[in-house]
Formats: C-alpha cells, sequence, structure tokens
C-alpha cells in the first residue's frame, strides 16, 4: 500500500525539469531544523514578559513544524499539482485543526497557534492595503464551523491521519513537547486522547478525520481572531511580533534551502588581527581606538576623517560580540550602516579586504544588493563582462547571494539604516528583520547625514535595539553635541543592569594640522574663483570642486575640465561625479575616482587632476586631495568633505576654500513654502549661513579639529539648533509611539512600505531612448536575471521625477523623457510640466 505522505506536497516543482516538488514532510521538518538554527543564532530575547521570553523558542519550534500541516486539504494538493487553477483558501487556516490534537495539554497552545496562523497573511488589515488578512477573508463574513468546512473543502482522511502520526512522531524524535511536561495530572478523556495522539498510535489516529481537523481549526482562528482583535499590553504585542518573525524566517530559510553562517568573524580575534595588520605596515592603535576596544555598552565616537573611527567601531564591536554571545548565547551579527548606497559598497570592500578577510562572509543589505554583486561577479580577471552568457551566469551568482542575505545567512552586514527599520513595519514580510536585530550589534557612520525626520526615525528604532539586547555604536567626524544628547537619551534604560553610554574622543592633540581655510565672499560658480581653479590646476595641483547641486557641478565641470592635465590618450583627466547617473556610469567613475586619488599614495606616485562632485563624496571614499574648492553648506557636511583633503595629515596644511552659497527657493518639493530659502536650493538657510558666519570669523586661519568641533557646538546653541533637537524628538516620540509599542501587533502596515522606499532610497527610472535595450536585457535570462541584469541602465530620480515619468506596464519601470551624457549624467528631464526641468537642486 502506497503510503499516503509520499504523494503530499508543500511545494510544487518550479526548475522547469521534471520530477515532483518538495513532500510536505521534508519541508517541515527542514522548517523546525531552521527554528533551531535561528534560536542558536539568535540566542536568549530579552525585553518580553518573563513567561514568554522562557518559552519563546519552544513555542517557535512547535509552530515551525506544524505551519503547513493544512496543505494536506484536498484543494491545496489539486493546485499544487496542477490539476486545479486555484483553491481560495488558506492553508494555514487548516494547520490550525491539527494543533489540539497535538499540544492540546500546552498551556501556549494559543501561541503556537498565532505563529501558525501568522505565517503569510495579517491577523488583520483594516489599512486596505497589502493582501487580505485572515480576519478580512473570515472573521467578517463570521462562517459557521459547518460554513467554513464548506469554504476549505475537502481533507483525505488517510492522508490527514498519516500526517498528525508523523507530527507526532517528529515532534516527540526532535524534542517539541506536546503536553505540559510540568503537569502529570491531567486526568480529563481530552487530555488522554491527545496523549494517545502524541504518541502516534493506530487508535489516536483512528479518530482523526476531516471534520474533526476543521471544527478544530474553526474554534482556534476564532478564538485568535477575538483575542488580538483589541489592544493588548506592549510586551505581549512585540512578543507576537517576534514569534510571528521566528516561523516566516524559518519558513524562508527552510524554502530557500539556505543555512545561517555560525561564526562571527569580528570576534575577540579580531583586535589581535587588526594589531598584526597595522604593525605591518609600521602603524599602532590610536588612544581613541585603544579606549573603544575597552568600551562595555553603547558607544559615542568622536573621530575627525582618517583618524581611524571604522578600526575604533570595529574594536567596539568585536567586544560586544564578545559579551552578548557569553550573556546570552548565540552568535550576535554586526550590522555596519550607512547613509548613501555608493558608500555601502565601497564600505564592503574595505571590511573584506582590511578587517575580514572574505566578502563571501558579509552580507550586503540594501533594496540594490543584487546590483553590487552581480558588479562584484563581472569584475574578475578570468570572466569577459562582454560575453552575454558570462553576464547571465553572474547574475544568476549575483541573485543567489542577495537572496541569501534576505534569509540572513552573514554574521556581518553592511547596509542603510532604512532595511532596518523595515522591522518597525512587522507583518510576515517584515517581523523577521526585528527578531534578526535582537541580541546584535549595530555601527551607524555619519549620522549627521540624514535629515531631522529619518534621524528621528533612526534613534526611535535604538530604543527597541537596547530593549531586545543589542548594542549600539554611533561613529562620526561632526557629532555636535545636542546630537551626542540625543543619541544617550535614546538609548537610556531605567534598569540599572542595562548597558550605559560611552562617549569617547579621539584627542584633538593627536590630530594632525591639516587645513587651512579660506572663505572667499562670491559664488562657486563665479568667473573669478574658476580662474583661481584653473590655476590649481596649472600648477599640477589635485583639485576637489564640491557643488551643493547637480546644475553647479555640471556647469563648472563643463568649464574646468578642458584645464585638467591630459592623460596617455589625450583625455583630460577629469571626473564628474554625482547621484543622476545610471549605475553602469557612475560605478566606472567612482572606480577611477578611487583608483586615482586614493589616500596613502606614496608622494612620487600622487597624480594631478580634477574631481567635480556633489555631496556624494563626503562619506566613505578614502580619497585624498591637494586643496578643495566648495560651495557653503552646514559646518558638518564641509567638515566630511574637508576630511578629503591632505586626509593623512602627511604634508602642510592644504587650502580649503569656501564660498558663499546663493539663497533662493528650493524648486520641485514638496511641504515647502515658496518663500523659504535654501542654499543653493538645497541645504537649509539659517545652518549654512550660520556656518558662513562661523568660518569668515576665521579666515585664513589653521583649522584644528578641535575649532571644527567647538565651531559645530556653536551652530546647533542657536534658535536653529533648539528647533532641530526639537524636530527630531518629535519625529523619535512619534515613531516609537506609532510603531514601535505594538499594542496592536497584527494592523497591518505593509501598505506602508512605498513611503519607506520614497523616503529613504527614492525612485529609479530609465531613459525613454533606453527603453529597446532594456526590454532586450529583460528577455536574455529569467526574469529575475534580466531585471538584474537591466538595471545598469537606471538613474536614481527624486521623488517629484517621478511625477514627470510614465509607468511602462510592459516593461515594470519609470521612463522619463531626458537629456544624458555617460560623461555628465541626466541634464535635464521633460515632463508633464511646462517648463524644461534642469535639476539644480538634486544632489
Amino acid at each position: 500500500m502506497t503510503d499516503p505522505l509520499h504523494t503530499l506536497l508543500a511545494k510544487s516543482n518550479r526548475s522547469g525539469r521534471g520530477g515532483r516538488g518538495e513532500l510536505l514532510t521534508e519541508h517541515s521538518a527542514a522548517t523546525l531544523r531552521a527554528s533551531r538554527e535561528i534560536a542558536q543564532r539568535v540566542g536568549c530575547l530579552r525585553g518580553l514578559p518573563a513567561h514568554l521570553g522562557r518559552t519563546f523558542w519552544d513555542t517557535a519550534a512547535a509552530a515551525a513544524l506544524t505551519h503547513d500541516a493544512g496543505k494536506v486539504a484536498s484543494g491545496f494538493q489539486e493546485m499544487i499539482q496542477g490539476r486545479s487553477r486555484g483553491w481560495g483558501q488558506r492553508h494555514e487556516v487548516v494547520s490550525l485543526g491539527f494543533l489540539p490534537m497535538l499540544f492540546d495539554t500546552r498551556p501556549d497552545l494559543a501561541w503556537v497557534a498565532l505563529g501558525v496562523a501568522t505565517h503569510h497573511r495579517g491577523l488583520r488589515n483594516d489599512s486596505g492595503g497589502g493582501k487580505e488578512s485572515l480576519r478580512g477573508l473570515y472573521r467578517d463574513c463570521r462562517p459557521s464551523a459547518d460554513e467554513l468546512a464548506r469554504k476549505i473543502g475537502s481533507v483525505d482522511r488517510d492522508r490527514a491521519r498519516a500526517l498528525a502520526g508523523w507530527l507526532a512522531s517528529h515532534a516527540r524524535e526532535h524534542g517539541v513537547a506536546t503536553s505540559d511536561t510540568s503537569d502529570t495530572s491531567a486526568t480529563s478523556d481530552t487530555s488522554d486522547t491527545v496523549d494517545t495522539v502524541a504518541t502516534g498510535t493506530p487508535d489516536a489516529m483512528g479518530s482523526v478525520d476531516g471534520a474533526v481537523i476543521l471544527t478544530a481549526a474553526h474554534r482556534l482562528l476564532f478564538d485568535l481572531l477575538d483575542q488580538w482583535d483589541e489592544p493588548v499590553d506592549p510586551g505581549q504585542g512585540l512578543a507576537a511580533v517576534l514569534l510571528q518573525g521566528a516561523v516566516t524566517m524559518a519558513d524562508h530559510l527552510s524554502s530557500g534551502h539556505g543555512c545561517l553562517h555560525t561564526r562571527q568573524p569580528l570576534d575577540a580575534t579580531y583586535p589581535e588581527r587588526l594589531a598584526a595588520r597595522l604593525a605591518s605596515a609600521g602603524q599602532m592603535l590610536h588612544r581613541h581606538q585603544t579606549a573603544a576596544a575597552q568600551v562595555d555598552g553603547h558607544l559615542i565616537m568622536r573621530a575627525w576623517t582618517g583618524s581611524g573611527k571604522t578600526e575604533a567601531g570595529l574594536l567596539w564591536a568585536s567586544r560586544q560580540v564578545t559579551v552578548i554571545s557569553g550573556t546570552c548565547g548565540g552568535v550576535p551579527r554586526v550590522f555596519y550602516t550607512l547613509p548613501y548606497l555608493a558608500s555601502i559598497n565601497a564600505m564592503t570592500v574595505r571590511l573584506a579586504a582590511r578587517d575580514v578577510g572574505d566578502e563571501t562572509l558579509i552580507g550586503v543589505s540594501h533594496s540594490r544588493a543584487a546590483s553590487y554583486y552581480l558588479s562584484r561577479s563581472l569584475c574578475g580577471e578570468d570572466d569577459d563582462p562582454g560575453d552575454p552568457g558570462d553576464a547571465t551566469a553572474a547574475a544568476a551568482k549575483a541573485l543567489a547571494r542577495a537572496g541569501a542575505t534576505r534569509l540572513f545567512r552573514e554574521t556581518v552586514r553592511v547596509g542603510t539604516p532604512y532595511q532596518l527599520l523595515r522591522g518597525a513595519l512587522a507583518g510576515p514580510t517584515h517581523s523577521s528583520i526585528l527578531l534578526d536585530s535582537a541580541n546584535s550589534v549595530f555601527i551607524l557612520d555619519e549620522l549627521h547625514a540624514y535629515d531631522a525626520r529619518r534621524l528621528g526615525f533612526i534613534l526611535a528604532i535604538f530604543g527597541m535595539w537596547r530593549r531586545l539586547g543589542s548594542r549600539v555604536g554611533v561613529l562620526s567626524a561632526t557629532l555636535p553635541t545636542p546630537l551626542v544628547d540625543l543619541v544617550r537619551t535614546s538609548l537610556h534604560s531605567s534598569d540599572s543592569a542595562a548597558p550605559s553610554v560611552t562617549v569617547v574622543e579621539a584627542a584633538h592633540t593627536d590630530a594632525p594640522v591639516r587645513h587651512r581655510l579660506r572663505t572667499v565672499d562670491s559664488h562657486l560658480t563665479d568667473p573669478a574663483v574658476q580662474e583661481a581653479m584653473v590655476s590649481r590646476l596649472a600648477a599640477g595641483e589635485s583639485v576637489l570642486v564640491v557643488a551643493n547641486n547637480v546644475a553647479d557641478a555640471q556647469t563648472l565641470y563643463e568649464a574646468l575640465s578642458p584645464h585638467a592635465p591630459r592623460l596617455s590618450d589625450g583625455q583630460p583627466a577629469a571626473c564628474l561625479l554625482h547621484s543622476r547617473f545610471k549605475r553602469c556610469d557612475r560605478a566606472a567613475i567612482e572606480e577611477v575616482v578611487n583608483s586615482r586619488y586614493r589616500s596613502g599614495l606614496p608622494a612620487q606616485d600622487r597624480q594631478p587632476g580634477l574631481v567635480v562632485a556633489t555631496q556624494v563624496v563626503e562619506v566613505s571614499l578614502d580619497v585624498d586631495f591637494d586643496v578643495i574648492f566648495t560651495s557653503c553648506a552646514p559646518l558638518d557636511a564641509l567638515a566630511q568633505r574637508f576630511g578629503r583633503v591632505n586626509r593623512t595629515g602627511a604634508r602642510p596644511p592644504a587650502d580649503v576654500i569656501v564660498c558663499q552659497a546663493e539663497m533662493r527657493p528650493r524648486r520641485n518639493k514638496r511641504r515647502n513654502s515658496p518663500t523659504e530659502l535654501f542654499a543653493d536650493g538645497v541645504y537649509e538657510q539659517a545652518p549654512t549661513e550660520a556656518a558662513w558666519r562661523v568660518l569668515t570669523g576665521h579666515d585664513g586661519e589653521v583649522v584644528s579639529e578641535a575649532s571644527l568641533v567647538g565651531w559645530l557646538d556653536d551652530v546647533y546653541d542657536s534658535d536653529w539648533g533648539r528647533r532641530w533637537v526639537q524636530d527630531v524628538t518629535y519625529y523619535r516620540d512619534a515613531f516609537t509611539g506609532s510603531f514601535l509599542t505594538f499594542s496592536d501587533p497584527f494592523d497591518d502596515r505593509s501598505a506602508l512600505a512605498d513611503s519607506f522606499d520614497e523616503m529613504f532610497e527614492g525612485t529609479e527610472g530609465i531613459l525613454a531612448t533606453d527603453m529597446d535595450e532594456y526590454a532586450g536585457l529583460l528577455n536574455t535570462a529569467t526574469t529575475a536575471q534580466g531585471r538584474l541584469l537591466a538595471a545598469d541602465l537606471l538613474i536614481p530620480l527624486p521623488y517629484f521625477g517621478s511625477k514627470l515619468a510614465r509607468w511602462d506596464r510592459r516593461l515594470g519601470v519609470a521612463v522619463v523623457d531626458g537629456d544624458y551624457d555617460p560623461e555628465r549624467g541626466l541634464t535635464a528631464i521633460r515632463g508633464q510640466v511646462a517648463n524644461r526641468y534642469q535639476p539644480g537642486e538634486l544632489i
């Protein structure tokens, strides 16, 4: 007789090569194993009510084992085996019916049911966005048990009995308790039946049929919907979201046939490895790096650009990894976050080369991670980027790497804070992100780069990470005292045993004197200023010009590039770098800039040349120029720009020349008054004018790092600075109250994902002239691989740029009618507006 379980599928065969799909028993066993791996990775959870924290991982294991049991339903099997076009019901609802016969005497039965019921759909969806919730599917029409049974359809008796027996046996063999082991006094008929079922005996299996399962499913489903329909204690709500995350993460891990890395390379051995690397270069640790390595708790690090603050942050992280692992078990993850995507890619390469030693141990976690992996796959010496076969194979590999990172594989990850903030959206899609943040270490580089709203949201998540047992480190060369105070309060805990916040500052006496300040009352584009730039180029210097907007950068590049020194092929040694390039073009430009002007080159290897850029040059580019001409901006941004000149202080103080910005309205931006003015149409007027007043008062002076810190605090000690603190605090508290209390944990927030995309990463589009090439690339491989290859043609657009674009449904991308040049980037967008759009305010 054929075993009924041998034809019971959980997944169809999607390879296109024939053969059966994945058996339900195989997938259930794999999901249980995955839940155990996740428990070992994350460790003991803090911040939950005591009784929930003690049983959390046992509850998750029981839910993981049984989450797909409802796929036994005949309607599901007919659909997955291609004998029907659809079923219209939810298998997780049927799964609930198996729980009472397995776990009826467990006190956490309702929690097991919660983990099972929510691993695909939310319980509630009052916002009207996303997939329909279980409440919308079932509760609003409130079917009786018989009506629900008719909706679900038949459940094969032999298959149900065999599956129930297998679940009971597998639970017993793998340590999933099927009863309350703390209470052996239960003698009711129900308990006797449950105990018998849990042993998988024939007598017990005889009581299992579709009617029993669906009646039990009806009762548990409506118990859950009623229980979670009202606000709950926030501690319970957080536990519910984390449980949902545990089950969905285990399901995704098993479905993707992935495995988790079990070693943290930034462990207790890292300080010794770093010391050996520095010694081989004739260097040693700075005092602030040593101090950071000794901190047990949260860190705020203020250290000038080029002082080794990245290494200081990693030394601190290695200490926290050891402490957390010793206290909570598990393998703490280290997250390194940066504000700009280009900076993230560069940081990944840097960590792999200097600190981790193997790029495959580092996950790149941002919305364009697959594109990063593709570019890395195509840059090997043995690859021919011109061969479509190689590119397609590389695309497949890149998608696999990106997919593996989405399964939380690596223990070191580089990304944007945005990706981590998505955990606050909870739900089946994002709750696993929140779980993965427990007992982790977070390094946040350059918080100054975020506006008040984004910064407030990031500070809000600090409090949640602290509650979940994680440690937070903030690194910056420009961290004003009010921001230090905001970080402190965001990490504050009333628990005296909680980790404290330690501020470590690089000693200003150790800082080299790198810069001499010059101010010019004219605008950066003024002819006299351009003449000064040309003189510097003629003198054989490497010149960095930083404009506040793309239009100014493009104008200056056109004027200055003919005066740059010539390369061997006769082309000028000049580059333009801003955010409005196609991905492929920008990657090529960054490679040239990093190669020609990288920091640490011997004096005889330094080369003259010109780079004109916007603020994208401020973070993570380890470059070193002889002089900078920059438009005035807020002082913290200027300090970052200055750090790209005479980076190590090996030469006499170099000129940093600041030109007065033009105050004008910011065009094409929402939420701004038409009378409000911005520096070059980009930066707020008040902090930019405050910076200008400070700088003009010190014109001609050598600038020390101590001076910059003091000047920065003076800027924030103003009416504008106090309003800024109020704004950041408001957004922090509002985000905490709306997203991080979890008193309504199953309110579906998936419709807000697009708002997060807009706020943190913007939109992308292609040129109308690239549509044919984009379509051709889409068709070179599978849908996902083709879309990845085609992504090289995407250009980042501001939010309002999408208003000037049309959505092409066939290609699945925004299309803009614009002027573009690989050397200059996007120079104009023409759309549904009367005037030709010049991207003057874009950065």
